[in-house]
């Protein structure tokens, strides 16, 4: 009998690690908006926004960003240092790169950091410097299913959870969902995001393509999203009613960047309705470039179909202050060109979106909120591929 569950399981991981490589990694043609230098204040880029009585200073949000600085999953003083010095800069919340669950599946990089009980002591101080310095701050929360590739292969012994887990792994992932939110809490974090996007685990279970299952956790969109669903409706059962609780999705896969999640409105009303009610209480709609129109016939962003669906504030996300596109970067040695700001402020006038999120830019500036606040654009650092190679 116990040859026989072993061959199961086997196969189950297989089928996963099939259906998640169908695709290989594609390019699509990009066309940049020709952005001139903001020539109007930025003020409102500096205005107070507050989220279930928690008052951001501004609406500059640091994006969640891998960057395996800490061994042993334990943020270092170096770490601390690093979250601190965006916000001296001016970011109002900061959002920290993907954290693993206190779960032995969820995550193979032994460098990136975990809310493990072992590692609160060091998270603790993170949080004490960033709210020294004056900004708020946010774990993310982050399970990679199936996609390991690009990072450490798993131990030996262990295999990658993806969407044909049995129901006792989903209870127990689950289950570490919360625990991981409840360790953020008791670290001071003033919230946790959760991460549902790029095609990691939960978003494994989102996708059609990757999630074959014929249960209650498949077939439909409503049924895709059930175990998203479930975690955050535990994470709010360990947290509070007043815990703010963020969740991070995408339409494009980091195996397949044309792909769309939900093709209609009526689709991404489906997929965001359930998120919702079981207590979302703002959503980070990330795409690769924040300005582009989600859906034929309409000029509405990503993020502002999801603030008009939903109703809960949005944070959006994508290439700001830089003409080329965020996965091109990654993979070039090419310095990315800068731009101005006018799309933003833009976007918040239109009320598309209530925070904006700042990726390269802050790793090339940790002072960029200061600078695009002096009207300083000609400063800005350039992003290169080497500013992933340090902890600036």
């Amino acid at each position: 009998m116990r040859k026989t569950r072993l061959g199961d399981e086997a196969r189950r991981r297989a089928q996963d690690t099939l259906r998640l490589g169908v695709t290989n990694l594609r390019h699509v043609p990009i066309v940049y908006s020709k952005f001139m230098p903001a020539t109007r204040s930025a003020q409102a880029l500096f205005a107070p926004f507050t989220l279930k009585g928690l008052t951001l200073p501004n609406r500059i949000v640091m994006a969640p960003m891998t960057r395996s600085f800490s061994p042993g999953g334990i943020p270092t003083a170096e770490v601390a240092a690093y979250y601190r010095r965006r916000a001296e800069g001016g970011t109002g919340l900061i959002i920290t790169e993907g954290t693993y669950l206190p779960h032995p599946l969820t995550g193979f990089d032994p460098k990136v950091p975990r809310l493990a009980e072992a590692a609160l002591p060091a998270w603790s101080n993170v949080v004490e410097q960033v709210h020294a310095a004056g900004a708020r701050i946010f774990s993310q929360l982050w399970h990679v299913g199936m996609q390991v590739t690009g990072g450490p292969p798993p131990p030996e012994g262990q295999q990658p959870q993806g969407p044909s887990m049995t129901q006792s792994e989903i209870d127990q992932v689950i289950a570490a969902y919360g625990t991981a939110a409840a360790n953020a809490q008791a670290a001071g974090f003033d919230g946790v995001e959760i991460h549902g996007a790029h095609g990691y685990l939960l978003d494994q279970f989102f996708w059609e393509r990757t999630n074959t299952r014929t249960d209650a956790y498949g077939g439909s969109l409503a049924n895709r999203s059930r175990l998203a669903t479930e975690v955050v409706a535990e994470i709010r059962s360990r947290v509070g009613p007043a815990y703010p609780i963020g969740f991070r999705f995408s339409q494009w896969k980091i195996i397949d960047y044309a792909v769309k999640l939900a093709a209609t409105p009526a689709e991404l009303a489906a997929f965001l309705e359930p998120l919702t009610a079981a207590g979302v209480d703002i959503f980070h709609a990330s795409t690769r470039r924040f300005w582009d129109p989600e859906f034929e016939g309409s000029n509405l962003t990503l993020a502002a179909w999801t603030r008009k669906l939903t109703g809960r504030p949005v944070i959006a996300v994508g290439s700001v202050t830089f003409g080329a596109d965020v996965m091109n970067t990654f993979c070039s040695d090419d310095a990315a060109p800068v731009t101005g700001i006018d799309e933003v402020l833009d976007g918040l006038e239109r009320e598309e979106f209530d925070l904006i999120a700042i990726g390269r830019a802050l790793l090339a500036n940790p002072d960029w909120p200061r600078l695009v606040r002096s009207g300083a654009l000609d400063r800005l650092v350039p992003f290169t591929r080497t500013s992933l190679t340090t902890l600036l």
